[in-house]
């Protein structure tokens, strides 16, 4: 594979409950490990909103990518990813992901062709594909 870019960043402090800045510092932000997981929750991200923002934004692009190979307008469409976590049953952690994909006046059949073959293409469900539960969704 050729390496196109890099991204890089760092995590200080308590890992969930800590800091993680990106090397350009543009993403420079303190975590906090949610209160459903029995953190403090609070006014801080966590790993799986990072994850979930960064999916959604991919899988986005895959989608746009085919959309326009399809010569479909997908105008005002959305990804939303939904990101879970929970014990895998042998002493560590899984994750799960939803991606909702909302395709406004696009037909049904169509909008699910685009996801499928968006899924092909995005490099977060290629790297996942195998590892953790996918569940695609057309709005």
């Amino acid at each position: 594979m050729t390496v196109l870019y890099t991204a890089e960043a760092t995590a200080t402090g308590e890992g969930r409950g800590g800091h993680t800045r990106s090397s350009d510092g543009v993403l420079d932000l303190d975590l906090a490990i949610p209160k459903e997981m029995g953190g403090p929750g609070g006014a801080a991200s966590n790993p799986e909103q990072l994850f979930a923002a960064g999916y959604a934004a991919c899988f986005h692009s895959a989608l746009q990518l085919v959309a326009r190979r399809s010569k479909v307008d997908i105008t005002d469409s959305k990804v939303t990813a939904q990101v879970g976590i929970g014990p895998n049953g042998n002493g560590g952690y899984q994750l799960s992901v939803g991606l909702v994909v909302d395709l406004p006046g696009v037909p049904a059949d169509k909008a699910r062709e685009l996801t499928e073959a968006a899924d092909q293409v995005c490099p977060y469900s290629n790297a996942v594909r195998g590892n953790v539960e996918i569940d695609l969704r057309v709005a």
